[in-house]
């Protein structure tokens, strides 16, 4: 009877991992426009794929696009195959990325996640600590805004995220199942033969990181043999390791995988494309600001307390539970326990690499949050089995006092992010566009509507916690995000969707349908690369107004045909080329752009 309650325990928990992904990463994940300015750079190059057939160099409006490598381009053109040119098969790739690394950070936690490495019975992995362990990891992967707007978006982050992570959690697989010492079956885990051979893992882990290389470049191998380095030659594992996993036979399989594309990219663009990938989007952007990324040193705690929020506010709990500094302690557990330390050395090496990094993006600590969920989980599944607030709290455990800082650390992001919504409007830059949205947010109710649903969340989690009951919390915090997900985000999502991208693509629609034979678009003040996705044409962008007036002017002198160019652009833009309403023709207008019509001799009698 026991063994049966488990079975349906875990087939509960993992039909809930599969939903919760389904609705974090596939719910409505085409229903919005491509958002400006990276999201459509990478669409229309792999659309540009389809057209010209050249899977080697990518192009966006006609010129190449060095600034990742092929593997998200090569998926979306796929999808595109299957499904068509559309936001669902841009984003597809990531959504599929999100996904199968949430499973496989279940399996993973199923297996080896334990409440407490240290305790002196080996704990089976069919335990109520292991599955709430493993639901909860995948959940708190899943359920935050960081990993659903990067899962969301048709980028290259996920994807590096996920082969670079199920990579790591491959190599885990094959050090714990490669461990001599381990006679028994693994935490009570009596697994298939052909998942306790460690050169499958290991394979699998070569395999990742080759595609990771492929997804972002250099960066998807040298965070790996940082993190897996760090973590053997702290336990002393290093050389016997390396041994095992046959590095040399696993290099030349990496480089069998990645080097091609690479070799072929180089010798059809040469030293440009080595100046520009390995040069610019590589080396400067460690050593030096580029494209005004800069941010001060602290800019990852912020990131990382936002971006997983609300599960934030127990990670340093996770951290310090780690135990990292009790090194002969970990040195003397078998490889099977030591999942806690290694999701700690991952998650501390990411951080620290790129906190050392000159150019700084919320999206380059992405790749940690799968360790934050384990790091946090395995706390909050020991906490739920054995509630610290209604106790002392015992040898190994977390003292109380934390446990209360973090709750109250949970209360203060809760209450500051529901004033943030609250006063959203004084809040908010003005964004020329979209210069209704602070107005239509306001009058919408969104805006009071997460206000409302964070507050009552911190009242709710305050009484709990008044009422020394810690597994409430949890609870609390989950269906508080669902809600505010569902009820509050995504409806702002929607507004902001309607106010900054669906105008650009009406007046790609408009200029589809009115544009004449040859006729150059050209958008002046902003460069909004969804107009040439949704165009399929390329678009010559100019920022400044007085730009485009020389631009045209040049053209109008070499009498050029078509005589008259299509101008996109704000209003104001469009003065500011000299240009006034008897010398051009009003094509359509729509949120803060104007589509004109005018003919180049008139730039000519300024």
């Amino acid at each position: 009877m026991f063994a049966k309650t488990q079975t349906v325990l875990w087939l509960a928990a993992g039909l809930w991992s599969i939903a919760i992904a389904g609705l974090a990463f596939l719910w409505n994940l085409g229903s919005v426009s491509l958002i400006d300015e990276t999201e459509p750079l990478f669409a229309e190059a792999a659309r540009q794929m389809t057209v010209t057939g050249d899977w080697i160099t990518p192009y966006f409006n006609g010129e190449t696009r060095f600034d990742k490598p092929p593997l998200i381009y090569w998926l979306m053109a796929i999808a595109y195959h299957v499904f068509g040119v559309n936001e669902w098969a841009v984003r597809l790739p990531s959504a599929l990325s999100a996904i199968f690394l949430t499973l496989f950070l279940f399996l993973t936690v199923r297996t080896f996640g334990i409440s407490h490495p240290w305790q002196r019975q080996i704990p089976s992995s069919n335990s109520v600590s292991a599955g709430l362990g493993a639901g909860l990891a995948a959940t708190l992967f899943a359920l935050n805004i960081q990993v659903i707007a990067w899962g969301r978006t048709g980028v290259s982050d996920m994807l590096l995220t996920a082969c670079m992570d199920i990579g790591l959690l491959a190599f885990f697989w094959g050090y714990a199942t490669g461990d001599p010492e381990e006679k028994s079956p693994i935490l009570g885990v009596d697994l298939p033969q052909l998942l306790r051979n460690p050169n499958i893992w290991y394979f699998i882990f070569y395999l990742a990181i080759a595609l990771a290389i492929l997804a972002k470049g250099p960066v998807g191998i040298v965070l790996p043999a940082l993190i897996i380095g760090s973590f053997l030659l702290y336990l002393g594992e290093f050389t016997t390791v390396v041994r095992e996993m046959k590095l040399v036979w696993g290099l030349f399989l990496i480089g069998a995988i990645a080097i091609p594309w690479y070799v072929a990219v180089i010798v059809a663009n040469g030293q440009t494309y080595i100046d520009s990938f390995f040069g610019y989007h590589n080396f400067e952007r460690f050593t030096q600001v580029v494209n005004r990324h800069g941010e001060p040193w602290y800019f990852y705690f912020a990131v990382v307390l936002l971006g997983f929020a609300p599960w934030s506010s127990y990670l340093p709990l996770g951290l310090a539970r780690s135990g990292f500094w009790k090194r002969q302690r970990w040195q003397s557990q078998p490889r099977s326990r030591q999942l806690t330390f290694f999701a700690f050395t991952w998650f501390a090496v990411i951080f620290i690499f790129f906190t050392i990094a000159a150019t700084k993006l919320p999206s380059y600590v992405l790749p940690l949050i799968p360790a934050a969920a384990i790091l946090t989980s395995l706390f909050w599944s020991e906490e739920l089995e054995n509630p610290s607030l209604n106790g002392e709290g015992r040898s190994g455990r977390s003292p109380r006092r934390f446990f209360h800082v973090s709750i109250g650390l949970n209360l203060l992001l809760l209450l500051l992010l529901a004033a943030a919504f609250f006063w959203s409007r004084q809040l908010l830059g003005r964004d020329p566009s979209m210069p209704e949205f602070r107005d239509l947010l306001q009058s919408s109710g969104l805006a009071l509507r997460a206000a409302a649903i964070l507050t009552i969340t911190a009242g709710a989690i305050a009484l709990s916690w008044w009422q020394g009951r810690s597994r409430p919390i949890l609870a609390i915090n989950l269906m508080s995000f669902l809600l505010f997900f569902t009820v509050a985000v995504y409806p702002i999502y929607i507004l902001f969707d309607s106010q900054r991208q669906i105008p650009v693509r009406e007046m790609a629609d408009r200029i589809v349908e009115l544009r004449q034979a040859d006729e150059e678009v050209i958008m002046v003040g902003f460069e909004k690369p969804s107009l040439v996705f949704y165009t399929r044409q390329p678009i010559t962008f100019f920022r400044r107004s007085t730009d485009t007036r020389e631009y045209v002017q040049d053209l109008a002198r070499k009498s050029s045909t078509p005589e008259t160019l299509m101008i996109l652009g704000y209003p104001n833009k469009i003065r500011g080329t000299g240009l006034r309403p008897p010398d051009y023709q009003v094509l359509a207008e729509a949120g803060n752009y104007r589509l004109i019509r005018v003919e180049k001799q008139e730039f000519l009698e300024f």
